[in-house]
């Protein structure tokens, strides 16, 4: 049976059209051969809209992307545009969808160097699980007195039983998935980023709802540490982690040492999850826009390309998820084609016709 699925394609700004165009043509290639059809249309929004308009997406974004089974986002973010404005887009859409999870692997693959001095066999694989539609991002607060000396910013972290309890829970169910799928290798394991000593009403309640879900996970490890510690770690053993929780500020820090550990930006990949597909989850690479690069196609797509290959899984494409990662793993092993960030000076385009080759490559093996 024929599986079709409509995918809104959002380039945004900066290079986000040049990594998005391979990560869409990769995608094609993928599923050529298969009974999965993917059906992309490109929607114009980001900060030059915001610019010809005064808004980053039409008022109606929400119910037209609503029509779509996923999002793929290339980059948002223009020093034309105020941070606080271009941010704005992708908080509307993850709020608006129930996109409370917001996955994000953090692996070193074979062939890239990562910055960090690694014991001989260490093996970098985890994944933070980030809250990502209350805590810190609720967009509540406001200010008193403005521009005067007397001025007064309030910024209300908010945290629900409900919505802390169902991110935990997630953690949990992916530790007992990776470790079924790993046969046992590496013991399951669910790291609690905290910061209960200080922040002694939200990240307490946060405390209390992981024990209350940890009780019902007898065989997945517990683990705790407060954000600054976990930091240090991740630096120092990074192959000790598994499953990392986090609320939504700290899980958007340490993805970005993350993303460092494992090779950088151009690598590293993560999506925004409605777990139960009532709407659509968009996928993305963590990176910025780097609008100083735009047009310049030197900009690893790599991160998109495999944002794309975790839209294909979550879709059920998982053959065809599975095929994109490993072509991209097989060019990254090889070395040879590889883009500035990686010590290379392959362009964003040759990135892409190589992971286009490699899949044709490993049907032909298959």
């Amino acid at each position: 049976m024929q599986k079709a699925y409509k995918i809104a394609t959002i380039p945004g700004d900066g290079v986000g059209y040049e990594v998005i165009e391979q990560g869409v043509a990769v995608l094609e290639e993928a599923v050529k051969n298969s009974n999965v059809s993917l059906e992309f249309t490109f929607f114009p929004w980001g900060s030059d809209y915001y610019i010809d308009n005064g808004m980053m997406m039409p008022k109606d974004a929400l119910e037209i992307l609503k029509g779509f089974d996923a999002i793929y986002l290339g980059a948002i973010g223009d020093p034309r545009v105020p941070d606080h404005v271009s941010l704005g887009m992708l908080l509307e859409i993850r709020k608006g969808f129930d996109q409370y999870i917001n996955l994000r692997p953090i692996e070193l693959l074979e062939g890239i160097d990562s910055p960090i001095k690694l014991a001989p066999g260490a093996v970098i694989d985890m994944v933070v699980v980030r809250e990502n539609t209350e805590g810190e991002y609720s967009s509540v607060g406001g200010r008193f007195k403005k521009g005067t000396p007397d001025e007064v910013a309030l910024q209300t972290g908010v945290f629900s039983r409900k919505g802390t309890e169902r991110v935990i829970r997630y953690a949990f169910d992916l530790a007992r998935k990776r470790a079924a799928a790993g046969n046992g290798e590496k013991a399951p394991m669910v790291t609690n980023c905290t910061k209960s000593n200080a922040l002694n009403y939200s990240m307490v309640l946060w405390d209390e709802v992981y024990d209350c879900v940890a009780a019902e996970y007898k065989e997945v490890a517990r683990d705790k540490a407060l954000v600054d510690a976990l930091c240090m770690w991740m630096v120092r053993k990074p192959q000790y982690f598994d499953v990392i929780v986090a609320s939504n500020l700290f899980g958007d820090i340490i993805t970005d040492l993350g993303a460092a550990i494992q090779g950088g930006m151009g690598v590293a990949a993560g999506g925004n999850i409605n777990p139960e597909k009532v709407y659509p989850s968009m996928f993305e690479p963590i990176h910025g826009s780097a609008p100083k690069y735009k047009g310049k196609y030197v900009s690893n797509p790599v991160a998109t390309i495999l944002a794309g290959a975790m839209m294909l899984d979550f879709l059920g494409a998982v053959d065809e998820g599975k095929a994109v990662l490993d072509a991209v793993k097989s060019v990254l092993k090889e070395k040879k084609v590889r883009t500035y960030d990686l010590g290379g000076n392959s362009s964003t385009k040759d990135v892409g016709r190589a992971i286009i080759e490699a899949i044709g490559n490993n049907q032909i093996d298959a």
